[in-house]
């Protein structure tokens, strides 16, 4: 005769659930592959629409690549992308941008965007901070009609440059918005 008791099967399943969920970490799937593609895609974009970025890319110590940032809001607002950290352009480490955002907007948007670390030591920054937040030592460029960007001294003497592309969809008004960029095993 079996001893099995509620509390026996309870405590087990619980035990088993909570095993079951520790193995859901993302290690051994293509979601690694899945995002490199679309950051090889992206930057393949780039270079041929922008070819003014190729050089930045060459001057820098790494680029977070992000092939797709969702953002939308009514009154209150928020935006989630994945992307790489390409180093020698090789995939060092998988990032999540997630952004909130509050005030007088309306809409839905996407676009992509690339941060340039100039410098090694924004670079160190950025990889050894817990969570890394857009803030002032970051330099935006967006593209002009004729593909050019617009850059001027505080772009230029950035340790950190964005470059703001590929944008679809409107998203108006005006708002206070934070970005905080965690790195992520996919």
């Amino acid at each position: 005769m079996s001893n099995i008791t509620r509390r026996g099967v309870t405590l087990g399943l619980l035990s088993a659930t909570q095993f079951l969920a520790s193995c859901g970490n993302g290690v051994g799937t293509s979601a690694a592959a899945t995002i490199d593609a679309k950051v090889d895609a992206t930057l393949e974009y780039l270079y041929t629409n922008h070819p003014d970025s190729v050089e930045l890319t060459e001057k820098s110590a790494g680029q977070l690549i992000m092939p797709l940032i969702t953002s939308g809001g009514i009154i209150i607002g928020g935006g989630y992308g994945r992307g790489a950290l390409r180093v020698d352009e090789a995939s060092v480490d998988y990032y999540s941008a997630a952004m909130g955002s509050f005030g007088l907007q309306i809409g839905l948007q996407r676009f992509a965007h690339v941060l340039f670390f100039m410098t090694e030591a924004a670079l160190d920054d950025f990889r050894h901070a817990s969570g890394w937040v857009a803030g002032a030592e970051l330099g935006y460029a967006f593209s002009d009609q004729g593909g050019n960007w617009g850059a001027d001294t505080t772009t230029t003497t950035s340790s950190v440059i964005a470059l703001v592309f590929g944008q679809t969809g409107a998203l108006i008004g005006a708002s206070v918005e934070g970005l905080k960029y965690t790195r992520i095993i996919p």
